[in-house]
């Protein structure tokens, strides 16, 4: 178990990513992948906040884990995680998708510190994930490749394809994370392509696989340390979460899969994500004066 003050500061990471995202994608007529991107946000304020091994001044240090965002249209998330966490300037986080900026639709290796691959072509990640997982090997690297994939994502025979290879080679130093919100770009997974069950799928690929709420700090944590005790196989996280998660009108709603917000709608989100802010500040004051 994870002491609650660590807990705290990846809840209170989770919400300044979803704040970002909402302040990224605006309400000037710009569209943004807020579901995916809100859905993962837990997921990934516990790799930044807490498991990831990296070091924001030097992003091509030679221990550091690795991160692939496979779902690369949820890119934001990552951009507010590494903005967050002393990347780059949180203020740079205006120009996403703007003509010239490091903040693309998708990532960008190239352009971006912190990204270590260009994703968003669906099915890919994992693949990368594979590759460097086995050059981390060769090199007798510690670390480990922690690699996000759309439960939509799934749909792709490619994916497959590496998680056969993965269990092939024993990439016991590689995690893939699904994240499990149940819809995709145009309506629920089940309806479109339903791949149920996933977890007796990468079970029967040879993965050591965890089941857990995507949104449960401590789980999700929990879930890390288990992936970390395995051997000889990789390990999945089937994290079930939701659509748009923290934002009330977005939640379990597909057209905020790739959608514009009014200014209505941003007034509120903010709202909502100041008011789970404050309410973790507070929460933090409270234990403090009972130390």
């Amino acid at each position: 178990m994870q002491n609650s003050e660590t807990i705290l500061k990846i809840r209170r990471l989770a919400a300044k990513i979803r704040k970002d995202i909402v302040m990224m994608i605006g309400c000037e007529g710009q569209t943004g992948h807020l579901g995916g991107s809100c859905s993962s946000a837990d997921i990934v304020a516990a790799l930044y906040g807490h498991r990831l091994r990296h070091d924001p001044r030097n992003p091509k240090w030679e221990e550091r884990d690795r991160f692939i965002y496979s779902k690369g249209h949820a890119a934001i998330a990552q951009y507010a995680a590494l903005a967050e966490t002393g990347y780059f300037p949180v203020e740079e986080l205006k120009t996403v998708k703007s003509l010239g900026s490091r903040l693309q639709g998708h990532p960008d290796m190239l352009k971006t510190p912190g990204v270590e691959a260009g994703t968003g072509s669906l099915g890919h990640g994992l693949s990368v994930s594979n590759g460097m997982a086995l050059a981390m090997r060769l090199d007798a690297r510690t670390g480990k490749v922690f690699c996000v994939i759309g439960d939509g994502e799934l749909n792709e025979g490619q994916i497959w394809e590496a998680a056969m290879t993965a269990a092939y080679y024993k990439l016991d130093n590689l995690v893939a994370i699904v994240d499990r919100n149940h819809l995709q770009a145009t309506g629920p997974c089940a309806e479109r392509f339903g791949i149920d069950p996933i977890a007796e799928k990468w079970r029967s690929f040879g993965w050591h696989v965890i089941e857990l709420d995507g949104h449960d700090i401590q789980a999700i944590l929990d879930a890390f340390n288990e992936a970390d005790s395995i051997s000889g196989k990789p390990t999945v996280l089937i994290a079930d979460t939701v659509k748009g998660k923290g934002i009330s009108f977005a939640e379990n709603v597909a057209s905020f899969h790739n959608g514009m917000l009014t200014k209505e709608q941003y007034e509120i989100a903010l709202q909502e994500l100041d008011k789970e802010l404050e309410s973790l500040v507070s929460t933090e004051s409270g234990e403090m004066k009972h130390e």
